[in-house]
């Protein structure tokens, strides 16, 4: 946490963890780029929004433009190292903006995480920024805001079926598409195992559809045969670990590539593989970065990741953020349909990271140090 900048416990259910990130009294005043644009977004208001919002301000007893901006993150999970990493850089890049921001975490849950969304719209946030557990179950959080005047953001993976403000992640499915493209290179041919993540998460369909946008012209060759192909739930290592048995014992260990969602499951897959004495013999593709994966693939276990330069992410969802609480309009270059409406968003590019080029992306990022990864 930046220098100057507090952390506070806040009232939660059991088993989450918050935190509330306070600008100090100066600020830099920097401000994170966005791509370029097609054409200008302005979030939709109404009377009652603006009424409400007033009503809020009144309560606080100063507007935004004399105050912090206040910032609520909602976050599903903060189990993975993925998920520290971007905690951290939200609260350093909405602090540069001066705004102030409260994290909640909600252990995977989808009820907590509706609670603890709901307790910040209480407490008077003035932009709610969510990492969905549930892209379904979360549109009630995003109903709730606006019944309160406060606009959502969705960050890294999309709300379904809700009038989201505003959409911040990656190309999910060049994810995909680069895991597969790096593993085809590898294994033109033969049986492919793929795990995808937790069916709840829009990503992980989004990741899979990259997939397979690149296995299908070799699946209908008769190239390539998928002989297994499962979701892991709430995408926990352990059970990605029980997917990889269950593919190696049904395959009688004959498997010649592996696709994994992320470097989480990606290492339960590693683990499973290990116990068969098939670790490094086998093509496994994740994604992430995660610094246990860039391990792997230095010892050789794992072929390729894919990083998202989650800093950068930080930065713009931040800066847009900020933009919404203010009802500033916002520059979108895409849209992506969420099953309700065509919700504006910002996507960034991905990036493979191989053992070949550790040093030029992730270490040259400062995202891990060469020390992490290689050790001393």
């Amino acid at each position: 946490m930046a220098p100057g900048t507090t952390s506070s416990e806040q009232p939660q259910p059991p088993t989450s963890s918050a935190t509330t990130a306070l600008p100090n009294s100066a600020t830099d005043g920097s401000t994170a780029g966005s791509p370029s644009t097609k054409q200008q977004y302005t979030p939709s208001t109404n009377s009652s929004t603006s009424s409400l919002s007033s009503q809020r301000s009144a309560a606080a007893g100063k507007s935004v433009a004399d105050r912090p901006i206040r910032i609520g993150f909602a976050m599903d999970t903060l189990v993975e190292e993925r998920w520290k990493k971007d905690r951290q850089l939200f609260i350093q890049a909405a602090h540069r903006l001066g705004a102030e921001v409260t994290v909640q975490s909600a252990n995977s849950d989808d009820a907590i995480q509706i609670e603890q969304a709901e307790q910040m719209i209480s407490e008077g946030v003035d932009v709610l920024v969510i990492v969905p557990h549930n892209a379904e179950a979360t549109a009630a959080i995003v109903n709730r805001a606006h019944r309160a005047g406060i606009k959502v953001l969705s960050y890294d993976r999309l709300v379904k079926n809700a009038d989201v403000d505003l959409y911040v992640s990656f190309d999910n499915e060049q994810v995909g598409r680069l895991q597969a493209e790096a593993i085809t290179k590898l294994v033109p041919e033969g049986k492919y195992v793929y795990i995808g993540g937790a069916d709840t998460d829009n990503n992980a369909h989004m990741f899979k559809q990259g997939v397979f946008d690149v296995l299908q012209p070799r699946i209908d060759d008769g190239q390539i045969r998928v002989v297994y192909d499962q979701w892991s739930r709430d995408w926990k290592p352990s059970n990605a670990e029980n997917n990889m048995r269950e593919a190696l014992t049904a395959n009688h260990n004959k498997v010649d590539a592996v696709i994994v969602a992320n470097d989480g499951t990606a290492g339960g897959a590693v683990a499973a593989l290990e116990e068969r004495g098939l670790a490094g013999r086998i093509p496994v593709a994740g994604q992430d970065a995660d610094l246990a994966a860039i391990r792997r693939i230095v010892a050789g276990t794992q072929t390729m990741t894919v990083y998202k330069p989650i800093g950068k992410l930080a930065e713009i969802t931040a800066e847009m953020a900020v933009k919404l609480a203010k009802d500033e309009s916002i520059t979108a270059k895409q849209y992506v349909n969420n099953g309700k409406i065509e919700v504006p968003s910002i996507l960034l590019s991905p990036i493979e990271v191989n053992r070949n080029n550790i040093d030029q992306t992730v270490i040259a990022d400062g995202f891990h140090s060469r020390q992490e990864v290689y050790g001393k």
